[in-house]
């Protein structure tokens, strides 16, 4: 069946006033997530302390197991947290660097906030590598290895089963990040066999900031205990006894204090409406207005670090015209919403509300702007 944008885009208020290609950065919102923070501020406002065990409590695990069938993770597998710093910082507390296996490995091009975070930490080693020579750098002095699905600066797919297979060679675990590809490529961690993945809902997902996720490897979550706690991993949450902390069983082990209601009620619609839609239908509707993207791209000369291969590029094109920051300052204020990333330029993500003809007018828009260039060098006053 053709995939046909006019279908989904009345749901989603911005598309009626604004050309949205910027999912891999902020998802538009379902019209119906103002109805889901509604039902939170009803709840609060008239069912007040109740709320906790009509429902709140559980909305970590709630909301996991609808993250779960998105990645190919089984029920019980996902747990949501307020980002991926803190998802990561949780994977790596469950592990004490000891002798010479005190490596991080991840490839230079990975998201700066997960380096930063590993860059920080006392006893470790962060090697970063070209990323086709991950698997190679893996060794038996390698503790963890996070790295992205997709790069987030040129949307490259990275062939990740044989970085998983060198890594439990050796004895080290995988944390893939997904948040690059969750919701717009169709994957499954289990089949994949990786140890830990995390992500959220910010981006192709349409869930809204504050809803990181983490996945644990089944066989692999009652063996764990993660050092970044809090009560609500207690086996007795409400015993409120003393430490040391009784780990309940099963995926809330990994949970810490008090969960980000707000935030997770804003996450069930996007779920909702993307399970409905199908990741392999979004996919492919992806791909075929990425490849529109990147034609126009090279038929102007212009410069994009995108792959040409469609089984090696994710949802997004990114393009670099002279004066690339300014010209995406430019469209943002025509309305485009795109955006610009250092040493990559702008970044031009469709999704399955997206038409062509929005692809084919920003193109042209990119184009008009180029040749005026001159006229939009950035000034100190920006």
């Amino acid at each position: 069946m053709t995939h046909d944008p006019g279908r989904w885009r009345p749901l989603f208020p911005i598309l009626g006033t604004s050309t949205y290609l910027i999912s891999n950065s902020l998802g538009a919102m379902p019209r119906a997530t103002k109805g889901k923070l509604d039902e939170y501020a009803d709840a609060w406002a008239t069912r007040g302390v109740r709320a906790w065990e009509e429902g709140w409590w559980d909305l970590p695990l709630t909301v996991g197991d609808l993250v779960a069938p998105l990645i190919g993770a089984p029920p019980g597998t996902v747990t949501m947290h307020q980002n991926v710093s803190l998802a990561e910082a949780i994977v790596l507390s469950c592990f004490e660097p000891t002798g010479k296996r005190n490596k991080v490995v991840c490839e230079e091009g990975n998201f700066p906030s997960v380096m930063y975070f590993y860059a920080a930490q006392r006893g470790l080693r962060l090697v970063t590598v070209p990323v086709e020579r991950l698997a190679d750098a893996i060794d038996e002095e390698t503790l963890l290895v996070p790295t992205s699905h997709v790069l987030f600066r040129n949307a490259y797919i990275q062939d990740i089963a044989p970085v998983i297979a060198k890594a439990h060679k050796v004895g080290a675990r995988v944390v893939l990040d997904c948040f690059h590809s969750a919701g717009v490529l169709p994957f499954s961690v289990e089949k994949l066999g990786v140890d830990f993945a995390v992500g959220g809902c910010l981006k192709w997902l349409c869930g809204g900031p504050g809803n990181g996720w983490l996945y644990v490897r089944k066989d692999l979550i009652d063996t764990l205990e993660p050092a970044i706690t809090g009560w609500a991993a207690h086996e007795a949450p409400f015993a409120f006894a003393m430490p040391p902390i009784r780990r309940t069983a099963g995926a809330r082990r990994f949970l810490q204090g008090t969960p980000h209601v707000p935030c997770l009620y804003a996450a069930i619609e996007g779920l909702r409406i993307i399970r409905e839609v199908g990741v392999a239908g979004i996919r492919a509707h992806s791909m075929k207005l990425t490849a529109i993207l990147l034609e126009c791209a090279l038929e102007m000369g212009l410069e994009s670090p995108t792959p040409r291969d469609p089984a090696r590029r994710g949802g997004t094109v990114t393009v670099n015209p002279p004066d690339a920051q300014a010209i995406a300052m430019a469209l943002l204020e025509r309305n485009y919403l795109i955006d610009y990333r250092p040493d990559a330029g702008i970044r031009i993500a469709p999704h399955f509300y997206t038409t062509e003809e929005e692809c084919d007018a920003v193109m042209s828009e990119i184009a008009a702007l180029a040749k005026r260039r001159p006229a939009l060098r950035l000034t100190q006053s920006r």
